[in-house]
This record gives structure tokens, C-alpha cells and sequence, in this order.
């Protein structure tokens, strides 16, 4: 069954999550403490039986210059620089197994596989702790530090996803002129954050994207990850105000805003864990050109396969000179 708005509303929705007037000093701050504190990447190739790809494990500097793990797999013999892939995992999940995740490479792409910190044990494997400072919690990692905005655990990961796109900008086999970012919910909000924030980001795919529209979402479902933020609220009864201004620094319309690149969204109207009316509000605020699949019979799976077979065709079409060419002189 639909879980909001009737779709006509959805298309105009605005969302009412407010913008922290600090809010470009608080990521530029945050992001020159963190590239500061960096150091070389460090890459290691692992033995795989796979026959047309390559797998290498990779090390980088996140939030603090602290630790972030990330596969990076790329095209058996690859001997230029490739147009690359920047994928972020959803929530609970990891960077995976090696073997996991290969339509990317498969398609001629370097892809990296960033790691999630704190996570990685609910449906993929994780390699990642999570440093950063914590408190009283709802279970799970949504409440972590949530009472401000510099402790706040999302900071530490929308930090390491701009690092993940600084690190693999420096590797031999990336052309770090043809970069994109992708994920879906989790991985959606953190592509759309760092295609606002990270240099030499082309395109942005972001599928049913989570952390958009907070002070909505929360009371719009009753399903994890949001309902942590309920829980945690239900129970510390004094502290709406801390938590939405920490929300409102990570939020994805707030980063919608300033994103100019062109992006592919999808949204799912039968979604009970990201409301539909949260996306639209990122998309009717995003700064640049929007492309939008609505499915309307699916749930947080959104459009599966025909999401990823999609993306495919807008990613070549933003990272793949030859083919950018071939579609505009068809058109």
C-alpha cells in the first residue's frame, strides 16, 4: 500500500527540515581537519579466482585521518586510466566479500567499495570500527552522538565517503576527471552528500535515498533506521531541538541544494522505511539536472536490477567520452 502522500503532492513537495546557517563553515572545517590528518592511500591486490577482474584491497584516510577499508575492483588488464565508480553501502552493510559486487568492473569501470565504519554485520561484512565519540543510544548507529552536531556519527561517515572519492582520485588506474558516486538509501544519502561536497564528482545516483527530510521521516514511519531517532526521542523528552539541529548539519535536502551535478534518483511510493515524500524533497531541491524513477508498486527495494541496468546507461553516459558522443549525435 502507498505509505504518504498521494503522488500529485509528492511531486511538489518542498520538505521542512531547516538550513544550519553555519552549514558550508561546519563541512569545510570538518573536511580540512580530516585531509589534513591524511596520508598515502595503500593499496594490496588479493588472489581471487575470478578470470576478468581484478580485486585490491584498499586503505585510506577517513574522518581524523583515522582508518577506512574499501575493495577496488577494475577490468582484468587495464592499462589506462578508467571512469569510476563510487559506491557506499546501505545501512548495516559493509564493503562485503571481494567476490560480491562485480556488475561495475564487469561493465569497465573501476568501482571502489567503500566500507562502512561501525557497521558491516547486519547483511554484508564490515571491516571498519567506528573511533568517534558516543553516548546514550537508541540501538543501532543513528543516535550516536546525535546530541551534537560535531559528535554526531554521520559527520564521521559523510566524511570518510569525501575521502573515499579524494583517495581513489590519486590511484594509476582511475582518471579522476570522470569519478561518480552511488548508492542506495544509506549509500543514496551518502552519494548525495558527497557529490556535494567532493571535487571532481560527475554524476550522482542515488536510490531511495536515506537522511533526507529528517524531522519528517521521523514521524512519517514507524521502520528502522528512522525509528531509532523516535526511540531515542521517546525517551530523552528534552532533547528534539539538539537532535534536529544535529540532523539538519547531515541532512540530504541541505546537501540537495548544493549539489550541481547531475543526478539519477529513484523513489518507491510503497517505501515504509524512506518515506517518498523525503526524496522528493532532496530532488525538487537539488541544484542541478535531476532524472527521477518512480516505482510505484515496490517497496525500499525500489527498482532492483532496473534501478542498476538505469544507472548503468547514465553513468556511461556522464563518465564515458565515447559514448556521451555516440548518444548526443543520435539524439
Amino acid at each position: 500500500m502507498y505509505t504518504d502522500l498521494p503522488e500529485e503532492q509528492l511531486r511538489d513537495y518542498r520538505g521542512i527540515v531547516r538550513e544550519p546557517t553555519d552549514f558550508d563553515d561546519f563541512w569545510a572545517g570538518t573536511l580540512a581537519e580530516a585531509r589534513d590528518a591524511g596520508w598515502p592511500v595503500r593499496t594490496e591486490p588479493i588472489a581471487t579466482e575470478l578470470t576478468s577482474i581484478d580485486v585490491l584491497d584498499v586503505t585510506f584516510a577517513g574522518f581524523a585521518g583515522q582508518t577506512v577499508r574499501a575493495w577496488l575492483r577494475v577490468p582484468r588488464g587495464a592499462d589506462a586510466a578508467l571512469p569510476t565508480v563510487v559506491q557506499f553501502a546501505g545501512y548495516g552493510g559493509g564493503r562485503g566479500h571481494p567476490l560480491e559486487n562485480l556488475l561495475w568492473a564487469a561493465a569497465g569501470f573501476a568501482h571502489l567499495q567503500m566500507d562502512t565504519r561501525g557497521q558491516g554485520s547486519g547483511w554484508s561484512r564490515g571491516d571498519t570500527p567506528d573511533l568517534g565519540e558516543a553516548g546514550p543510544e537508541a540501538p543501532g548507529v543513528t543516535t550516536r552522538g546525535i546530541t551534537d552536531p560535531k559528535t554526531y556519527y554521520y559527520r564521521r561517515l559523510i566524511t570518510d565517503a569525501v575521502r573515499a572519492v579524494d583517495a581513489v582520485r590519486t590511484l594509476p588506474l582511475v582518471d579522476p576527471t570522470r569519478v561518480a558516486v552511488l548508492g542506495h538509501s544509506q549509500g543514496g544519502g551518502l552519494a548525495l552528500a558527497t557529490g556535494a561536497l567532493a571535487p571532481g564528482v560527475r554524476a550522482v545516483v542515488a536510490h531511495v535515498p536515506f537522511l533526507c527530510d529528517m524531522p519528517r521521516a521521523v514521524v512519517a514511519t514507524a521502520a528502522r533506521p528512522y525509528r531509532e531517532i523516535r526511540d531515542y526521542l521517546a525517551i530523552h523528552r528534552d532533547a528534539e531541538e539538539r537532535v534536529l539541529t544535529t540532523l539538519a548539519y547531515v541532512d540530504g535536502v541541505n546537501f540537495a541544494r548544493r549539489c550541481r551535478r547531475p543526478a539519477k534518483y529513484s523513489v518507491a511510493l510503497m517505501d515504509d522505511i524512506v518515506p517518498p515524500s523525503t526524496v522528493y524533497a532532496a530532488v525538487n531541491a537539488h541544484a542541478g539536472p535531476t532524472e527521477l524513477a518512480v516505482w510505484r508498486y515496490n517497496g525500499h527495494e525500489a527498482g532492483g536490477i532496473d534501478d542498476d541496468e538505469a544507472a548503468l546507461v547514465f553513468l556511461r553516459d556522464h563518465l564515458t567520452e565515447a559514448e556521451s558522443a555516440r548518444r548526443a549525435g543520435r539524439g
